[in-house]
């Protein structure tokens, strides 16, 4: 299969009057190749027309006001946080769990493991979470910092925190909850995966590293798993955006792995798009692309999960 072109969303006037360059040095920034202050330097060397430093930094940070779709109040749904043991990981970890309206014991339903990126469970993916329970999934979004007393409310100290601890051990915690998923009381049994960037690799890895446990799974701008590529067993369906330069270079070698393997998987690509397209709390993300991302990523679901 081919990656196919999507349009991309309207922006603002202001977002579009950002430069690429603005978005590289973010993406460099996010994932810890270049200082913050590193950062504002470069951005202080752009000329923006009619904006300042300050616009165009604030504009490129998350703002967690913009990300609320499902309120954590929303009848149709109840949140909580859970603790659960995590012998392959941390000893402990601890995940928000949010389970649809109606479902119970007697009436079970699929579950969705939620993959957050590289600076802990933030409010982004908790919401991530409440729009799959929205659509009749129960969904568990773990937070990797619980260790370090869990996600601190910025991203910055969040992204400092996760990169102190061992990859390894994050993984097993995300292991260990597919596996709380899978033998849940109120869970069919089924268990599909979404994650986003870190979550995106933690997808593609669980896929590869658990295929008697994984059902379906839908990385947005992931890497691929480090081994075992040849034990997929789940159909995957991946998303990638056009200028996410990063990521995308380790697709074609992924792809072909996965022919060689007789994978079923869907992959897209979105026009225009930089990583983190889906993330409604920056100016990198596209309503258009991400809505059809998503919708996507729900039919996928819905389809194999609820068979």
């Amino acid at each position: 299969m081919t990656l196919s072109t999507e349009q991309s969303g309207h922006q603002t006037t202001a977002i579009k009057s950002i430069p690429q360059e603005a978005f590289d040095w973010y993406d460099e920034y996010a994932h810890g190749d270049i200082d913050r202050r590193t950062f504002l330097s470069r951005l202080g060397t752009l000329s923006v027309a009619g904006l300042t430093l300050s616009v165009v930094a604030g504009a490129l940070t998350p703002n967690y006001a913009l990300a609320e779709q499902v309120s954590f109040n929303d009848p149709d749904i109840t949140a909580s946080y859970v603790e659960y043991d995590s012998p392959n990981g941390h000893g402990k970890a601890r995940g928000y769990l949010v389970v649809p309206k109606g479902v119970d014991v007697n009436n079970k339903a699929a579950a969705v493991l939620v993959a957050h990126e590289n600076r802990g469970l933030n409010p982004y993916i908790e919401d991530v979470a409440r729009r799959l329970a929205k659509e009749g999934f129960i969904a568990f979004a773990p937070d990797a910092l619980f260790p370090l007393g869990g996600y601190p409310g910025n991203d910055d100290e969040g992204r400092a925190m996760q990169k102190t601890l061992d990859g390894a051990k994050i993984e097993g915690d995300f292991m260990d909850a597919a596996t709380l998923l899978k033998n849940h009381e109120f869970t069919t049994g089924k268990v599909g995966m979404v994650g986003f960037c870190f979550g995106g690799y933690l997808t593609n890895s669980l896929a590869a590293n658990m295929p008697d446990t994984i059902h379906a799974a839908a990385p947005y701008y992931g890497t691929p798993a480090k081994s075992n590529l040849d034990q997929i067993k789940a159909p995957l369906q991946l998303h990638f955006a056009e200028l996410d330069k990063r990521v995308n270079a380790t697709w074609p070698d992924y792809e072909e792995a996965l022919k060689a393997n007789n994978v079923d998987y869907t992959a897209y690509i979105y026009q225009t798009a930089n990583h983190g397209f889906h993330n409604d709390s920056t100016a990198r993300y596209q309503e258009k692309n991400a809505e059809l991302a998503w919708e996507r990523t729900l039919g996928f679901f819905k389809q194999t999960l609820n068979a």
